[in-house]
């Protein structure tokens, strides 16, 4: 079976066992990218939010502004496979660095662009296809930037230390989230946002996605004069990167890794959206929560659950990441859900609660999400590792992404509230089943010549 790859001797460590200042720059740009690339994600849902009447106007009609509302939102969440497919195969052809410094470079530009677009008062009704269509493009340079990057860290990283700094990375998205709330609330609070004519929707709402911009230029010009060409990568076998990344990874035991892969990455995402997608939701609108306070409070579980994930990755280094996923996936289905129960339960203005039990339930419920990095570049050789990783770690969101219809037919066969942990439930089965089905990762060697032959 295919597993993975061998570490070049002395590339990666330092003669007293430290990280080497390549894998330590490659480590830290892939996080830096992970966090810029949620704080984008999100500029839409919770920057642009408070002044979305900037865009579309309160005389559109409901259905239609709810519509556009959601196609800004989703269409970056379609072009993020769409960049893996993309920029996947060059990471895997032409480099990872290469192909990381273009892909941040893109959404850099496309949200500096979206900064500085005109409102629906001067374009009409085209301004929300010029945004939609941005965003789209935006999403396909998201893709491509984590596809391209953290392989790169990966494949820098020695294998005793993998848990711990794929962890590392994948924690950075979740503080983006929290990043780009911070931005909002104290933009926010700065210049309110009171309707057609305030400040925030005039203008405060540009400033979250010019610091977005001014990150993503700054993390090409790290990896331009910071971060070098994988050592894995440039020694491994150039006539197979002749062939279609694409191709090979959807054949033989490529083919078997990436489904079962799959099976995770859907579960993981189906957790993603029915704890971090439902929560805002939730505490606004059921628990009666103020926008302040709500904001506080994903603030705090997204900077629990960073902790937790780097934890995570250490125990997996320990017990292995088939082990952990386990054990992680049963803990999700039992006290997250239970949390999850509780907190549907709590009365309204119990705020302390409320918070204590957003963090659990988040911690609790998206805890398995902490190799989602590291394990999936350790089930694909090096020449499909980007394409593999990228396109399994974006292709499961699609179907998660339709998690509202879901409740919505669950709803006809119990409360609505609750369907929510049918969701958690499923998600969790999903990650438990897709984690048996596949080996131990954690003690593969990147680049060894026998994986590479599989």
């Amino acid at each position: 079976m295919n597993v993975m790859a061998q570490q070049p001797a002395g590339a990666l460590e330092t003669a007293d066992n430290t990280l080497s200042p390549q894998a330590s720059h490659a480590i830290w740009g892939a996080a830096v990218g992970f966090f810029v690339d949620n704080y984008d994600i999100f500029l839409p849902v919770i920057a642009l939010a408070p002044a979305m009447v900037y865009f579309i106007p309160a005389d559109v009609p409901p259905g239609i502004a709810a519509v556009a509302s959601a196609m800004i939102f989703a269409t970056t969440l379609i072009g993020r496979p769409l960049g893996a497919f993309i920029f996947g195969h060059f990471a895997d052809t032409i480099g990872r660095k290469r192909t990381t410094i273009i892909s941040v470079m893109g959404f850099g530009v496309v949200t500096l662009l979206i900064a500085v677009l005109p409102g629906y008062e001067t374009l009409g009704p085209a301004v929300i296809w010029i945004f939609i269509g941005l965003r789209l493009i935006d999403g396909i340079f998201l893709g491509g930037e984590y596809t391209s990057a953290n392989p790169l860290a990966m494949e820098y990283c020695p294998k005793d230390k993998r848990g711990l700094f794929g962890a590392v990375i994948q924690s950075a998205a979740p503080l983006g989230t929290a990043g780009i709330s911070l931005v909002t609330l104290a933009v926010l609070l700065l210049f309110p946002a009171k309707g057609p004519g305030s400040p925030y929707v005039e203008w405060g709402w540009r400033i979250p996605f010019f610091v977005g911009s001014i990150m993503a230029f700054a993390l090409a010009y790290y990896y331009q004069n910071s971060v070098e060409e994988s050592e894995i990568w440039r020694k491994s076998d150039k006539t197979a990167h002749a062939s279609s990344p694409i191709k090979m990874l959807f054949t033989g035991e490529n083919l078997k890794s990436f489904l079962q892969v799959f099976v995770v990455m859907t579960g993981f995402w189906l957790l993603l959206n029915a704890s971090l997608a439902v929560m805002p939701g939730l505490l606004a609108v059921q628990m009666k929560v103020g926008s302040v306070e709500t904001t506080s409070a994903l603030v705090i579980a997204y900077l629990a659950l960073s902790v937790v994930y780097v934890l995570g990755g250490v125990v997996s280094q320990l017990i292995g990441r088939r082990t952990y996923l386990l054990v992680a996936s049963v803990c999700t289905a039992t006290l997250g859900t239970l949390c999850y129960y509780l907190l549907l339960n709590t009365v309204p203005g119990d705020l302390t609660r409320i918070m204590i039990l957003t963090t659990l339930t988040t911690v609790l419920v998206v805890a398995p999400g902490a190799l989602g990095t590291v394990y999936i570049n350790e089930r694909f050789r090096t020449t499909v590792r980007a394409s593999g990783f990228g396109l399994g770690y974006s292709l499961a969101i699609i179907l998660p992404a339709f998690y509202v219809f879901y409740q919505t037919w669950l709803a006809y066969f119990m409360p609505f509230k609750y369907t929510v942990l049918v969701l958690v439930v499923v998600g969790a089965v999903l990650i438990f089943v897709g984690a048996a089905l596949g080996p131990e990762t954690k003690d593969v060697d990147f680049g060894s010549a026998a994986a590479e032959k599989t």
